[in-house]
C-alpha cells in the first residue's frame, strides 16, 4: 500500500487521502506503510517512515549499539523491537509466520532457519553471500541459497595457563602431535595437562569435532558432508573414523581418564583456574569466572589442530542469524537494513553488545581482548564452526548420542568404530521419523 503526503488545505484532497488510506496492511501490527516512490510533483515531499517490527530472544541491550546505528545511517526506517523469551520463541514466531504475519526481520537459530525456508517463509538473500565467509552462510543456506545473515559467532577453543606453560618452556602448539607432545611433558613433571567435566557429554563432543574439522571436514571434497549428513545420504562410519582414533590417542596415553566421568563443568573449571590444570576448553562466557576465582591468572587460547601445521578451527557458530519475511510488504526497506549489517560497521556495531565473538564477514575484523591472541588467526581465516549446525532437525538427539558414546569410549566399554555406528542410527531413524 502507498501513502502519499498531501499539504493542502482543501477538504476534497483530505477525502481523497482518506479513502487511499483505507486499505490493510498485511496483518503487520503497529507497521507503518512502505516509502511511496514519489512522482515529479511531490518529489519535494519527505517520505513517511517505514516500522519494521525485528523479534529476537535476546533482550533489546544485546543489540543496541545496532539499532542506533540503524537509526542513524536509514532515517527512514523505524525498528520495533520485540523481545520474546527464548523458550517460547519459535512457537510464537512460526504461529504468526504461518498465519501471513510476523516479524519483518526474524532472529533464527540454523535449525529454524532451515524449517522457516522449506515452509516458503523467508526471502532469498543470496545477493548478500560472497560478503560472507563460508564457514558462517553455509549454517544458514538451503536448497543453495542464503536464507539468513550469519550473525557474531560464538566459540570455543582451549584455554591455557601462560605461567605454566612458561615454567616448562611450553609453547602452544600448532598441530595435533605437538599437543600430544606437552601433554606428555606436563604429565611427566606432575601438573594434570588439562581438565575436563566429561561428566557432560559436551566436552569430548565438541574435542573430537575440533580434530575432525582439519583432517576431513575443511577438505573441498567434503564441503558438503555435514548437508548430506543431516539428509542421511551419507554416514560417519567409513568417514570419520580416521580422524576419531587420532583424536582417541588422548585416551589411549592417560591425558583424559575415567575420573573425569564424575567432573562436572564447575570442577573443571575450579581445577584450571586454581592452576591444578594447565588446558581447559571453554568459550568467552568462562573468562569472567575464571578470573573472579583467580584473578592473577594470565591465560590466552589455541584452537583445535589437525595433522598439518595452520590456522586451526575453533568450535562454534553464528549465536543468531539474521532473516527477511517473505510475506512482509516492506521488502526494500528490510534489505537496506540487512544490507547495513552485512558491511564492517555494521558487524562492529552489532559486535558492540557481544564481545567475545567473531564475524564472518570477510574483512571484518575486531579488537579481540588479549586473552584471544592466540586464536587471531583463526578468526582472520573464518574457521569458526559446529559440525551439527548443518545436520538439520532435531540435531541435539544426535550429538547427545555421539558424545555419550564418546563416554563409553573413556570408560573403555567402547570403540571408534561403534561410536560411529551409534550415533548414525540414532540419525537414521530421525530422518525416518522427518520424512
Amino acid at each position: 500500500m502507498k501513502r502519499f503526503k498531501v499539504l493542502g488545505i482543501m477538504f476534497l484532497v483530505l477525502g481523497l487521502l482518506t479513502t487511499a488510506c483505507g486499505k490493510s496492511n498485511n496483518g503487520n501490527t503497529g507497521s507503518a506503510s512502505p516509502i511511496a516512490s514519489p512522482s515529479a510533483s511531490e518529489s519535494a515531499t519527505p517520505a513517511e517512515k517505514v516500522k519494521l517490527r525485528l523479534a529476537y530472544w535476546n533482550k533489546e541491550s544485546s543489540v543496541q549499539t545496532l539499532l542506533d546505528l540503524i537509526k542513524q545511517k536509514l532515517p527512514n526506517i523505524e525498528i520495533e523491537y520485540q523481545f520474546i523469551e527464548n523458550s517460547q520463541f519459535d512457537n510464537i514466531v512460526g504461529t504468526q509466520l504461518a498465519a501471513g504475519s510476523g516479524p519483518d526481520i526474524i532472529s533464527v537459530g540454523p535449525q529454524a532457519a532451515a524449517k522457516y525456508s522449506q515452509l516458503g517463509y523467508l526471502a532469498d538473500l543470496s545477493s548478500f553471500a560472497d560478503r560472507f565467509n563460508d564457514a558462517g552462510k553455509s549454517v544458514y543456506s538451503a536448497d543453495g541459497k542464503l536464507v539468513a545473515l550469519p550473525g557474531i559467532s560464538w566459540f570455543e577453543g582451549i584455554f591455557y595457563n601462560k605461567e605454566i606453560f612458561a615454567k616448562y618452556g611450553l609453547k602452544p602448539p600448532t598441530t595435533f602431535e605437538e599437543e600430544l607432545q606437552l601433554h606428555e611433558i606436563l604429565k611427566k613433571n606432575g601438573v594434570k595437562p588439562q581438565a575436563m567435566g566429561a561428566k557432560s557429554y559436551e566436552p569430548m563432543m565438541k574435542s573430537s569435532m575440533g580434530l575432525i574439522m582439519n583432517e576431513f571436514l575443511s577438505k573441498p571434497e567434503n564441503k558438503d558432508f555435514d548437508v548430506k549428513y543431516g539428509k542421511g545420504e551419507t554416514t560417519l562410519e567409513g568417514s570419520w573414523n580416521a580422524g576419531l582414533e587420532q583424536w582417541s590417542e588422548l585416551i589411549k596415553r592417560g591425558y583424559l581418564t575415567k575420573d573425569m566421568l564424575g567432573i562436572d563443568y564447575d570442577q573443571a573449571l575450579d581445577e584450571f583456574a586454581t592452576g591444578k590444570a594447565a588446558m581447559w576448553e571453554s568459550g568467552p562466557w568462562a573468562l569472567d569466572a575464571i578470573k573472579q576465582k583467580n584473578p592473577n591468572i594470565q591465560v590466552d587460547m589455541f584452537p583445535f589442530h589437525g595433522s598439518t601445521a595452520g590456522p586451526g578451527w575453533l568450535i562454534g557458530g553464528p549465536g543468531v542469524g539474521f532473516a527477511a519475511n517473505a510475506k512482509s510488504e516492506y521488502q526494500d526497506a528490510i534489505m537496506q537494513v540487512l544490507d547495513l549489517i552485512s558491511t564492517p560497521e555494521g558487524q562492529k556495531a552489532f559486535w558492540q553488545d557481544n564481545q567475545g565473538g567473531s564475524s564472518y564477514l570477510k574483512g571484518a575484523e575486531f579488537e579481540m581482548p588479549a586473552e584471544y591472541n592466540g586464536v587471531k588467526e583463526t578468526f582472520k581465516a573464518g574457521n569458526v564452526y559446529a559440525p551439527w549446525n548443518n545436520w538439520g532437525g532435531s540435531v541435539s538427539a544426535v550429538i547427545q548420542d555421539y558424545g555419550k558414546a564418546l563416554q563409553e569410549l573413556l570408560g573403555g566399554k567402547s570403540d571408534v568404530s561403534s561410536v560411529l555406528k551409534a550415533t548414525d542410527k540414532q540419525t537414521e531413524r530421525i530422518v525416518k521419523m522427518n520424512q
